[in-house]
């Protein structure tokens, strides 16, 4: 029987960016934008607090676009502080290398197994759904979902009992399978 996981996020994750101020390396968005119109171009900013000294910083979203060019609806999530815009934002990697940042998704997700019933079974098929594009290693997915310890879950792999179509000790942002057997 396939059991079906799914990593869902949980709340937005930090911005890895030094802080001019303080030399802080972590942001934490503030779900506000900052528009600016001069003539027919507009800029946009999402913007960013620091951890530790809370300084401002400015994301580049939109930069010397005709405001002709800019689609209505954006522009209404932008003067609306969307957060959800936020979250989308965050994940383009257009935004994230015009900027360049990267994302630290630490405490910021979680995995969703459906219960523990299938912790008895002998064998277990597994797919493993992301709801956002968060890396993480499947060895850590894994090791959680089935309650053990990641030491077991590589000696798991070594012996065969553990297989994948993809390379498990590796960070991935996308949706998997894999094969327990006990």
């Amino acid at each position: 029987m396939l059991k079906n996981w799914v990593v869902i996020p949980t709340c937005l994750p930090l911005v890895l960016r030094r802080c001019h101020t303080c030399a802080s390396e972590r942001f934490r968005a503030s779900g506000k934008f900052r528009v600016n119109a001069n003539h027919k171009l507009i800029d946009a900013w999402l913007l960013v607090l620091c951890t530790t000294c809370g300084e401002t910083a400015k994301l580049t979203v939109l930069e010397r676009m005709n405001v002709r060019s800019v689609r209505p609806g954006l522009l209404d999530r932008l003067h609306g502080n969307d957060p959800g815009l936020t979250a989308e934002l965050l994940q383009d990697p257009v935004v994230r290398r015009r900027n360049r940042i990267a994302l630290d998704w630490g405490d910021a997700w979680r995995l969703d197994t459906g219960g523990s019933d299938h912790l008895d079974r002998e064998v277990i098929d597994v797919s493993v759904r992301f709801a956002a594009r968060i890396p993480v290693r499947p060895v850590r997915l894994i090791a959680e979902g089935c309650g053990l310890s990641r030491a077991e879950v590589e000696r798991l792999i070594t012996e065969g009992r553990l297989v994948s179509a993809v390379r498990l000790s590796s960070r991935l942002s996308g949706d998997f399978t894999f094969t327990l057997k006990r």
